[in-house]
C-alpha cells in the first residue's frame, strides 16, 4: 500500500478531474467511516494530489477550479449596510446638513411658534409688531446656529438667505393662499408670509450647522 501513489490510493487516475477526485474522495470516507486509518490514507493521498495539482497550477501545466485556487472566494461576505439618505447625497450636502438632537428641534421651534403666533393673532400692533417678531426671529436663528460649530458669519449669511427667501416664497403663495383661508382665520399676506419665513429659519436653524 505504502509504494502506491496517492492517485492509486484513492483509485482515480492521474488524469481525473477535481470534481471526480473529490466525489470519491467523499464515497470513500462514507465507505470507510469506521475505519480511523484507511481515513488517515484518504485523506493523506486526497492532499498528496491537492499539492500536487496546485504545484502543477503554479508552473501552468493545469487549471485548478477556482473555488481551490482562490478558497476565501466562497466565504459569503458580509452583507453592505444600507446607507442612509443623508450618507447617499453629495458630500458638500453633507457638510452642511447637521443630526439634530430633539433639543436642537424642539427649542427652536417654540420660539418660532411663539413668534409666528404674536405675528398672526396680535393684530393691534401692526406691521411693527412683524417686524420686531422678524427681528426677533433673526436673532434666534442666528443664535442656535453659531451655536453649534462657532461660525458666527455664516450663520449670519444662512439667516439672512433664509429670511429673504421665505418672504418671497411666502408673498408668491400669499396671493393664492390667503383668500382661501380667510373666512377661517383672519390673516393679511404679510402675516402669512412672515409665518412661512419663520418656518423656514426653523429648517435653517435646526437642521444646518
Amino acid at each position: 500500500m505504502s509504494e502506491q501513489n496517492p492517485y492509486e490510493k484513492l483509485g482515480v487516475s492521474e488524469d481525473a478531474s477535481f470534481d471526480e477526485i473529490q466525489d470519491v474522495r467523499s464515497r470513500l470516507l462514507e465507505q470507510y467511516s469506521g475505519d480511523a486509518k484507511r481515513l488517515e490514507v484518504i485523506e493523506a493521498a486526497y492532499d498528496a494530489i491537492l499539492m500536487e495539482r496546485l504545484k502543477m497550477r503554479q508552473e501552468g501545466k493545469i487549471k485548478v477550479p477556482e473555488r481551490i485556487r482562490y478558497p476565501e472566494r466562497l466565504v459569503q461576505a458580509p452583507p453592505k449596510e444600507t446607507q442612509s439618505p443623508r450618507e447617499q447625497s453629495p458630500l458638500w450636502l453633507q457638510k452642511m446638513l447637521d443630526k439634530p438632537m430633539p433639543q436642537d428641534i424642539l427649542l427652536p421651534g417654540v420660539w418660532y411658534l411663539g413668534l409666528s403666533t404674536i405675528s398672526v393673532f396680535y393684530r393691534a400692533g401692526g406691521d411693527p409688531v412683524l417686524q420686531m417678531a422678524l427681528l426677533l426671529g433673526i436673532g434666534v436663528c442666528i443664535y442656535f446656529l453659531s451655536r453649534k460649530e462657532g461660525k458666527f458669519g455664516r450663520s449670519v449669511l444662512f439667516t439672512l438667505l433664509g429670511l429673504i427667501l421665505g418672504l418671497i416664497v411666502g408673498g408668491l403663495l400669499a396671493a393664492w393662499i390667503v383668500p382661501q383661508i380667510q373666512q377661517f382665520i383672519n390673516l393679511n399676506q404679510n402675516q402669512f408670509s412672515t409665518v412661512v419665513a419663520f418656518v423656514l429659519l426653523w429648517l435653517i436653524s435646526s437642521f444646518l450647522k
